[in-house]
């Protein structure tokens, strides 16, 4: 090749490199579709495409969580470097380590101080930062504020004033001509929100958290058991038939469409029943989850993060979207788009999200129940999977709860083995 032509081939190679690079890459995000969730997650990784000269897909994952779980299995035990990143629930930093990269060398000191550190440790495995921490959530109690008004009722604190405040508002309003208003709906189906709900109504109890700190299965317990046979017996009165089948969007139908009086969800609720065309659009109220008989106001701790495969084929390019979207200006315009709760405790001081939603005032300082996941480890879906069972049963009617926990704790203890 003589000098004229090697000059032409670098130079044609170099264009080509160039037009490369100037293309860009593409990511493959998989985000959740609860809510807001879908249209925010395109809308933020549109804006970091537009910035980076980068291409982002959206892949829309199921949206009950166990479900969603079984997919990212499904994909990463097979290899698949389909998807870059994934968004995963809090309870899965363990279980997913091995298939996440460590995202320390992609995020500076000054990214990770400022972010809720509790999430951080949680996030961290082994010394690995398997994932960052992208919204937090807590149960909470949500209720209509006129009718609150028109039937002179306060605020529950405890389950019994709940019922009795439920059954107080939906006789009225049956009354009134409403044949399907109903007092109370929450996630009553047989999957991971029933787990979170039941614990609120456990712990709150003072029944504790399904397995302590060492190890041991607790759950068979008279308070336990009492709290669950209250539910049960009082469901049935102020919840509709179906109930033990809804999730998270089937209850915030019912409520936002302005048939029911109380709700438990998740704080991505609120703005969604704010919007134009909402039937209760100005008249939702939230409040803390009410407390069981001596016990405290608690809500389980949720949440997700964001981590990427050891199999993407661009790690550091989807770290850099990580970043963006975990950082302060996207959690910010998502807590006051979507009142998706920050991991940035800064942002619950911050003007326009506090105007945007006044209830993040109250939820700074709240200490949430966590799940058995750190300690049960990759044996927790497992877990789960036993107690939302044996919780479904009592709701049902197919057990008594004295039973149902009896037959649970045995069935936990063989799932312990020798050991978590």
């Amino acid at each position: 090749m003589t000098a004229k032509r090697w000059f032409v081939f670098v130079l044609s190679l170099g264009l080509a490199m160039g037009f490369a690079l100037a293309q860009g890459v593409t990511i493959t995000i998989a985000c959740g579709a609860v809510g807001q969730e879908l249209e925010l997650c395109k809308e933020e990784t549109a804006a970091w495409a537009a910035k980076t000269g980068n291409k982002v897909t959206v892949l829309e994952t199921p949206q009950l969580t166990n479900d969603r779980q079984g997919f990212y299995q499904q994909q990463l035990a097979a290899g698949s470097s389909d998807i870059d990143i994934y968004q995963i629930d809090v309870i899965y930093p363990g279980t997913l380590a091995n298939f996440m990269i460590d995202l320390k060398p992609y995020v500076s000191a000054d990214e990770l101080k400022v972010q809720n550190q509790g999430i951080i440790a949680n996030n961290t495995v082994g010394g690995k930062l398997v994932a960052m921490p992208w919204f937090t959530d807590g149960g909470v109690l949500y209720y209509r504020t006129d009718l609150m008004k028109k039937y002179g009722v306060a605020v529950p604190k405890t389950w019994s004033e709940l019922f009795a405040a439920a059954k107080k508002i939906q006789d009225g309003e049956r009354k009134a001509g409403k044949k399907d208003f109903y007092g109370f709906v929450f996630q009553g189906n047989a999957y991971e929100g029933l787990t979170c709900d039941a614990l609120e109504w456990i712990a709150s109890s003072g029944g504790g958290t399904i397995i302590d700190a060492s190890g041991k299965v607790t759950i068979n317990n008279a308070k336990a058991a009492a709290i669950l046979d209250l539910v049960a017996s009082q469901i049935k009165l102020v919840s509709p038939p179906a109930v033990t089948t809804y999730d998270e969007e089937k209850a915030r139908g019912v409520f936002q469409s302005g048939n029911a009086a109380f709700m438990r969800n998740w704080p991505y609720a609120y703005s969604l029943g704010n919007q134009e065309g909402s039937a209760v659009k100005g008249k939702i109220g939230v409040a803390p989850l009410p407390a069981g008989p001596g016990g405290s106001n608690v809500g389980t701790l949720g949440g997700w993060q964001l981590a990427v495969s050891k199999f993407s084929k661009n790690p550091k390019v989807a770290a850099d979207l990580v970043r963006y979207l975990t950082g302060r200006e996207v959690q910010k315009e998502r807590a006051i788009k979507g009142s998706f709760q920050p991991t940035i405790p800064d942002l619950y001081k911050d003007a326009d999200v506090l105007k945007a939603v006044p209830f993040f005032k109250d939820l700074a300082g709240r200490q949430p129940v966590a799940r058995p996941s750190t300690v049960t480890g990759p044996k927790y879906g497992e877990v789960s999977a036993a107690f939302w069972s044996a919780v479904h049963d009592v709701l049902s009617g197919k057990s008594k709860a004295a039973a149902a926990l009896a037959a649970l704790e045995k069935k936990l203890n063989q799932i312990k083995g020798s050991g978590w």
